[in-house]
């Protein structure tokens, strides 16, 4: 249950120029994701702007981006809340509409104990028992760290497959490893520990960088596994300059320029988020013409 590969990608929502959600181009860059190195697509996320997306908008991504990688890729569906009940909802709702997985952010603001945030992910795999459940956190962005030992916990609850780790630190990650069982699957949470992780027993990575490098992501991880670490490294080290400049300011503000940049139809991001100085963006463009993607 809930194979998701090795590259899955935080996909980006695409905005029209009054603000509202281009469906259209969301189902264009879908499909081509699924086509370079992707194999899952994590929609609604903190890279689509989750946020500023009503639930309404949310559903229609998942209906439209389902249909757009029908037999190509997965698709995982952020239904994260900080509210346990419309989490619960949220996760049933994109259930039926027959979506591979869910995507479940540690409770933002309300800083639950770690007990309140085992019951959470509890309850939300009890409620929705056929759709398998990625943890994903982020204390960076909560303000709460789901600790390796809570993650032990949830790891033997049925329907629970994985996490998405970002708390940025390896040891964190190794205690994970050592306290799950084999079949636990950890990704990385940020491009550029994706290498390192996997040498801890990680999978793969829910990529932001995927949007433009997918299918070197995909030869990266595949080299690693088949004992070719230098490949690997060598890849690892090319692509560095880009995990890095992809983050010169909040995410998702770099990757929709850079998409931008190849010609993509992707808008800007919604309010509170805002177009960055045009001195990040020129360091970001130096970085996607050294590495050939512009």
């Amino acid at each position: 249950m809930g194979d998701f590969g090795r590259v899955l990608t935080a996909m980006i929502t695409p905005f029209k120029a009054d603000g509202s959600v281009n469906y259209d181009v969301a189902a264009e860059l879908a499909a081509h994701l699924a086509n370079n190195g992707t194999d899952t697509l994590v929609v609604c996320g903190t890279t689509g702007e989750s946020p500023t997306l009503s639930w309404d908008e949310e559903y229609q991504l998942f209906v439209e981006v389902l249909q757009a990688v029908a037999g190509k890729a997965k698709v995982i569906a952020g239904c994260g809340s900080n509210s346990t009940k419309e989490a619960i909802a949220a996760t049933q709702k994109a259930a039926k509409i027959g979506v591979h997985g869910s995507l479940q952010v540690v409770p933002y603001y309300n800083k639950p104990p770690q007990a309140g945030l085992y019951q959470h992910f509890q309850a939300i795999a009890q409620a929705c028992p056929d759709l398998p459940l990625l943890l994903y956190n982020v204390p960076g962005r909560t303000g709460q760290n789901l600790s390796s030992e809570t993650v032990a916990r949830l790891a033997e609850v049925d329907g629970i497959v994985g996490i998405k780790e970002a708390s940025g630190s390896l040891d964190q990650a190794s205690e994970i490893r050592r306290l799950t069982p084999k079949e636990f699957q950890i990704y990385a949470g940020d491009d550029s520990l994706t290498l390192p992780l996997l040498a801890i027993g990680a999978k793969g990575v829910v990529s932001v960088a995927s949007h433009l490098v997918g299918n070197q992501l995909q030869q990266m991880i595949q080299a690693f596994q088949a004992g070719k670490i230098n490949i690997a490294t060598d890849i690892h080290l090319q692509l560095f300059p880009l995990f890095k400049a992809l983050f010169l300011t909040t995410n998702p503000i770099p990757v929709k320029k850079a998409l931008k940049l190849q010609g993509w139809e992707v808008g800007s991001t919604r309010l509170p988020l805002c177009e960055a100085d045009s001195e990040i963006y020129q360091k970001l463009e130096a970085v996607l013409k050294e590495l050939s993607l512009v």
